[in-house]
């Protein structure tokens, strides 16, 4: 879940305006809507105190991207696409225009 979907999802459940969150968590309405709209991205202290304002809490957990993967046979996949590559006849560029048009 993104950020700005925590700070809806907790506001949501906790039965609040984003302006009553707004003071229980000492910002600005606006500042909350900028964060729940995604506008802003608050740092990780004001997230959780967002939250908190909510009676809710935040758990921060790593979660792989992508698995690790066997380097050595992603530089050889590499290596094959480079070598494919060669393989196609570069084409030239085209010739640019320096001249500016005239009024």
């Amino acid at each position: 879940m993104e950020v700005p979907e925590v700070i809806g999802e907790a506001r949501r459940r906790a039965g609040l305006t984003i302006r009553q969150l707004a003071r229980r968590a000492g910002t600005s309405h606006s500042a909350v809507a900028a964060y729940e709209s995604g506008a802003k991205a608050p740092n990780s202290a004001t997230l959780a105190r967002i939250v908190d304002a909510c009676g809710f809490g935040v758990r921060t957990e790593l979660v792989s991207l992508a698995p690790f993967e066997d380097r050595t046979r992603r530089g050889r996949e590499l290596l094959e696409v480079l070598e494919l590559a060669e393989q196609f006849p570069a084409k030239r560029p085209r010739a640019i225009s320096r001249r500016f048009p005239s009024s």
